[in-house]
């Protein structure tokens, strides 16, 4: 499908679908992306303000496959044989879970064998479920079982303790939420309550184990660090260290990530010993999103030209990623003028605000949800139709895992990039 760059009529409000006019995008004749038989080339001045992996302009035009034509993964296990509490398998069959995902299938058993492993898998693939599971086990053969789970943004940490309540419904086993951005005071009682999982971030974490001493990871025989590579990236290297130098060195290490560079082998020399490595990663992106690009000629119709994409048909749940928190948040404010239900997430919003918002985005109490990247990584949100870059993203990195909050669950989806 390609999108028209001038503004339709509009008729009705702000939440009336209309058809997008066909045709493609032709390229100026200087600067920015330009069409060709090739799909779109990128000029020099842009390419030389990424870092990390350049972006090829190839990369943003993509068409799905549909999801039928996938080879299906056929587990080796079921959820229903699997060598856990049988109050936590009601829990598990309660959820809907049947058929383990690949992650899940090959690394569920190793981690109950109590080896390392090494995860490594594209994200919305189930990995959450396939440290918790088996984690929880060990938690209820052996109630002094502490585990430990360190990751890089609040929005992870969040949506993984709300799973773990999920596993754990009825089985009395206590969890405490250390990250940043709320108030301190709630998380040192519940540290207090001395409880079997801990889930946070590295600041946070680092000050409850120094300022606060309310963490003392020596009695942490297990510990996750998930999403280590987006951990890596964001700077927190010498805080991970720091949490690893002070749990115990017999311990059960467990490394999610999507890849491994030169930093995270240096994280993993002093955190895993003889580990099993575990790849169900397949491509950067999944074949069954939709890659196209919307081109920008007059960026004062920017928004004008968002507008119109929104009010087309199917665009029912839809994430847009914006560069910086001001930008997200003007932008949303416009948006909501404008009759559409919106709301943003970015850093000058307080914990319980970025809370309340997911929520309601993933309840479809709102259509539209705005983000910086952070809400980049992790977060798993049921049938987004559309990731719209309205901000092109720093790397190509960021902009696989932008992209990859849509397409879940072997469901088709659809990723814009505006480009000037």
């Amino acid at each position: 499908m390609r999108y028209s760059n001038n503004r339709s009529q509009r008729t009705g409000g702000g939440n009336h679908f209309r058809g997008g006019r066909p045709g493609g995008f032709k390229g100026r004749s200087t600067g920015g992306f330009r069409g060709n038989s090739n799909g779109f080339r990128r000029s020099p001045s842009r390419a030389a303000r990424f870092s990390a992996r350049a972006f090829n302009p190839s990369h943003l035009v993509s068409q799905a496959t549909a999801p039928q034509e996938e080879k299906e993964y056929v587990a080796t296990h079921s959820f229903e044989s699997l060598p856990v509490n049988e109050d936590l398998k009601k829990n598990i069959l309660q959820k809907g879970y049947t058929s383990p995902t690949p992650i899940q299938d090959q690394t569920i058993h190793k981690i109950l064998e109590n080896k390392d492993v090494i995860g490594i898998a594209n994200t919305g693939t189930g990995k959450t479920a396939a440290f918790l599971i088996p984690l929880i086990d060990r938690v209820l053969k052996n109630r002094s079982t502490k585990v430990l789970i360190v990751t890089p943004t609040r929005e992870l940490a969040a949506q993984i303790k709300e799973e773990l309540f999920e596993f754990t419904k009825n089985l009395r086993i206590y969890s405490a939420l250390a990250i940043g951005g709320v108030n301190s005071r709630p998380q040192i009682q519940d540290l207090r309550r001395d409880p079997n999982f801990v889930i946070g971030t590295p600041g946070r974490l680092k000050d409850h184990v120094l300022t606060h001493r309310t963490l003392d990871l020596s009695k942490f025989t297990v510990v996750v660090l998930d999403e280590a590579d987006h951990m890596v990236d964001m700077g927190f290297i010498d805080d991970i260290k720091f949490l690893i130098s002070r749990t115990p060195q017999s311990r059960q290490s467990l490394f999610f990530t999507a890849t491994i560079g030169e930093k995270e082998k240096e994280v993993l020399k002093a955190f895993v010993k003889d580990p099993v490595t575990i790849s169900v990663k397949t491509k950067d992106t999944l074949e069954n999103i939709s890659q196209e690009v919307v081109k920008t000629i007059d960026r004062s119709k920017k928004v004008d030209q968002l507008h119109d994409l929104l009010n087309q048909k199917n665009f029912d749940k839809v994430l847009i990623f914006g560069r910086t928190k001001w930008g997200v948040q003007r932008l949303s404010e416009e948006l909501i003028k404008r009759g559409f239900k919106a709301g943003a997430i970015h850093g000058n919003r307080s914990q319980f605000q970025r809370q309340a918002i997911l929520q309601k985005f993933k309840r479809d109490e709102i259509q539209i949800l705005l983000a910086t990247d952070v809400a980049a990584r992790g977060l798993d949100i049921d049938d987004v139709s559309h990731v719209i870059n309205y901000d092109m993203p720093a790397t190509y990195e960021d902009y696989i895992h932008r992209i990859g909050r849509t397409g879940r669950a072997h469901k088709s989806g659809t990723a814009l990039t505006f480009v000037d």
